[in-house]
């Protein structure tokens, strides 16, 4: 079962806030579907534990405990969280923050920003220290040069494949195989991916295959597990795939 939240759409700015940086936690009981939306404030999400998704336009991201999304305000968006997902939220109002791009983009979550954003919730943090661990969280909140991004063609040419891949990632069907099935040339597909993706197939399925891949791994299952969920033959086949498209290997993403 699945419950979706109904949000209102309000321009950056829009309401007037009392706070520089205002967290939010809260643990999904049920998968959560929020409509699209936008805040009045900047919004910096990741999770506790579990793997969650943010849609903006035709792009998908996945957050996870170390990867975070900063979503600007006014920004629409709309999201999803599977049952037993610890999401986070901080609020940050608008015109706080000037070194992030006013575009959604994917943070690190290290170490130091976790802890910073867990000193805030001290109830007893004092005006001037709270102002200080303000000021730090904005100075060490910088763009990440990985993304768990997947940038979704919306052509009813492509949408068979984006469909089937999607919710099977393991379907081994290749460019070729598509061509056939779906009566025209390689070259016209290939052509087609590179004008909606920016990318080719093989690549277009890596990313919708780490994005797969993260969401188990966050849930705690075996590398090899997920190996054959997504495709990969082997452990190893699966970790140099993931290591390629993302950045960094599977273990960064797997709960204990």
């Amino acid at each position: 079962m699945r419950v979706t939240r109904e949000l209102p759409t309000l321009a950056a700015g829009e309401v007037d806030v009392p706070f520089v940086i205002k967290s939010y936690e809260e643990v999904a009981v049920t998968d959560i579907a929020w409509n699209e939306h936008s805040h009045p404030w900047h919004e910096l999400l990741w999770n506790e534990n579990g793997a969650s998704t943010a849609v903006v336009g035709s792009k998908v991201w996945c957050i996870t405990p170390a990867l975070g999304l900063w979503m600007p305000a006014g920004q629409l968006h709309s999201g999803s969280a599977v049952s037993g997902t610890t999401f986070r939220a901080h609020f940050f109002r608008h015109g706080t923050v000037s070194a992030l791009p006013d575009a959604p983009v994917a943070v690190d979550i290290t170490p130091l920003l976790r802890l910073l954003l867990e000193r805030l919730e001290e109830e007893d943090l004092s005006p001037d220290s709270r102002a200080r661990t303000e000021a730090m969280v904005v100075d060490v909140l910088r763009p990440s040069q990985r993304g768990l991004l997947v940038q979704l063609p919306t052509s009813s040419l492509l949408r068979p494949i984006v469909d089937a891949v999607r919710s099977d990632p393991s379907d081994q069907r290749t460019l070729t195989g598509w061509a056939t099935a779906l009566g025209c040339s390689t070259r016209t597909l290939t052509r087609a991916f590179r004008t909606e993706t920016g990318t080719s197939f093989a690549r277009w399925v890596a990313s919708v295959r780490a994005q797969h891949a993260v969401q188990l791994l966050s849930r705690g299952h075996e590398v090899d597990v997920v190996a054959d969920a997504v495709g990969y033959r082997s452990a190893s086949a699966f970790g140099a795939a993931f290591r390629r498209t993302t950045g960094t290997t599977p273990g960064r993403f797997r709960s204990s």
